[in-house]
C-alpha cells in the first residue's frame, strides 16, 4: 500500500494510488492538508467528493490525474491520483507535468493583453502589419479576430495533430496552413483553430521584438510564479513530466503516439500542473496583473459579423455552468492529455484538472465544474 506525504510551499500534497486495466482497484491514502489551509470544518465534504469523482476516473481508465482548487486566490485543494508513469509504477503528484493542450490559448492571450496594454499591439489592424509574410487572404483579418476563432483559419487537417517534425521557429510552424483557404470570411463565422494561435504568437513576437517562448517565460511565467509551465520540448530532460498514454473504443490504454508539439506553442504546446493553472486562473479574477480593460476584452464573448454572440473572448470561452453560474472556462486535448480550467467570477473559485489520457471514457466538463462547486463558500 501506497502512503505519501509531501510539501510544496504551506500546503501537504496527497496521492491516491490507482491501478488500471488488469491490475487490482486503487488502494487509497490520504493525509489532510493543514487546518490553515482546509480543515474537515472548511471543505471536507468538498475534498471527499473531489476524491470520489478522481477514483472514478481512474476506473474508467485515466492512468493518472491531478485536481487544485483556488478560492480568494488560494489553494485550497491540491491532489494527485493513480500513476505519471503505468510501466514504472510512478505516482501521479500535484508537481507533475501533464499536457495541458488548449489550455496554452488562455496563457498566450494573457501575453497578447500586456502588449496591447503597452500600445504594441493594434487587435484591430490588418495580422500583415506584424507579421508581414503571411499571404494576403483577400479580406482582413485581424489578432482580435485570431484570438476569438473568428478569423476563418483551419483547424488541424489528417495526422496533423500528431506531427513528429521539430520546428524550430513560429514562422516555420505558420507554413503548415498559410497557403490554404480560409474556411469561411474573416468575421463571419465561429471556426475553431488552434493555428489561428500559431499566428497570434507570431504577433506576439514581432511586437516584443523577442522570441515567444522567452517571452512566455520572462513575462507570463515567471512573474505569476508558474514554476511547472514550460514547453513541451521533446529532447529536453524534464523533471517530473509525465508519460503520456490513449485508448481507442473497447480497446486497453497504450502508449500515445511520439508528437513534437513545436509547430502550436501557443495553440497547444505547453506542460504545466493543476495548481500553476489554479495559480493563473486566479491572478485573473481581479485586475492587478493586468488591466481591467484587458479583463474585459478577455471574458467578454465576441460576435461575428451579423451580431451572434460566439461564445469566446480572447482566448477563454465564456458560458454557463450547468449549475447555472458564470463561468469562463477553457479545455485542452492533447496527444495523451486532456485538461480542464474553470474560473468562477462571482464565487473566486478556480478548479484546474489535467491527465495524461486521451481517450472516449475521461471526465466530462460538468463533473469538475461540480468538484469546484463544492469549495465555495455557502
Amino acid at each position: 500500500m501506497h502512503f505519501v506525504k509531501r510539501m510544496a510551499g504551506p500546503v501537504f500534497f496527497v496521492l491516491l494510488g490507482g491501478f488500471l486495466g488488469t491490475v487490482a482497484a486503487p488502494t487509497v491514502c490520504a493525509q489532510a492538508a493543514p487546518a490553515a489551509i482546509a480543515t474537515k470544518a472548511d471543505y471536507g465534504k468538498a475534498q471527499e467528493h473531489a476524491r470520489a469523482v478522481a477514483k472514478e476516473w481512474l476506473a474508467r481508465g485515466i492512468p493518472g490525474v491531478s485536481v487544485a482548487v483556488a478560492v480568494d486566490g488560494k489553494i485550497v485543494y491540491s491532489e494527485g491520483f493513480g500513476y505519471a508513469d503505468l510501466e514504472q509504477r510512478v505516482p501521479a503528484w500535484p508537481t507533475t507535468k501533464f499536457r495541458i493542450g488548449s489550455i496554452s490559448k488562455p496563457l498566450t492571450a494573457t501575453a497578447l493583453m500586456q502588449l496591447v496594454e503597452q500600445g504594441k499591439i493594434d487587435l484591430d489592424a490588418p495580422v500583415q502589419k506584424y507579421v508581414p509574410s503571411f499571404p494576403d487572404k483577400g479580406a482582413v483579418i485581424t489578432t482580435r479576430m485570431l484570438a476569438g476563432h473568428l478569423a476563418g483559419i483551419r483547424h488541424y487537417q489528417g495526422d496533423e495533430f500528431t506531427i513528429s517534425k521539430h520546428y524550430d521557429a513560429v514562422l516555420d510552424g505558420i507554413k503548415i496552413f498559410a497557403d490554404d483557404p480560409l474556411v469561411s470570411r474573416p468575421g463571419k463565422e465561429y471556426h475553431y483553430s488552434s493555428y489561428g494561435f500559431n499566428l497570434v504568437s507570431a504577433v506576439i513576437e514581432s511586437a516584443s521584438s523577442e522570441n515567444f517562448l522567452s517571452y512566455m517565460h520572462d513575462h507570463v511565467f515567471a512573474p505569476l510564479g508558474l514554476r511547472n509551465t514550460l514547453p513541451d520540448q521533446p529532447t529536453d530532460i524534464i523533471a517530473e513530466r509525465a508519460r503520456f498514454y490513449r485508448t481507442a473504443k473497447d480497446k486497453p490504454v497504450q502508449n500515445a503516439p511520439f508528437v513534437d508539439n513545436s509547430y502550436k506553442w501557443a495553440g497547444g504546446g505547453f506542460l504545466s500542473t493543476a495548481e500553476d493553472l489554479a495559480r493563473f486562473g486566479s491572478a485573473l479574477l481581479q485586475p492587478g496583473f493586468l488591466k481591467p480593460e484587458s479583463l474585459l476584452l478577455l471574458f467578454t464573448s465576441q460576435k461575428t459579423a451579423d451580431g451572434k454572440e460566439s461564445g469566446y473572448g480572447i482566448g477563454w470561452g465564456v458560458r454557463t455552468s450547468k449549475s447555472g453560474q458564470r463561468i469562463y472556462e477553457h479545455s485542452g486535448g492533447a496527444v495523451g492529455g486532456t485538461s480542464q480550467l474553470i474560473l468562477y467570477p462571482d464565487a473566486h473559485v478556480v478548479v484546474a484538472m489535467i491527465c495524461n489520457f486521451e481517450g472516449e471514457n475521461g471526465w466530462k466538463r460538468e463533473e469538475v465544474e461540480a468538484i469546484g462547486e463544492g469549495f465555495e463558500r455557502k
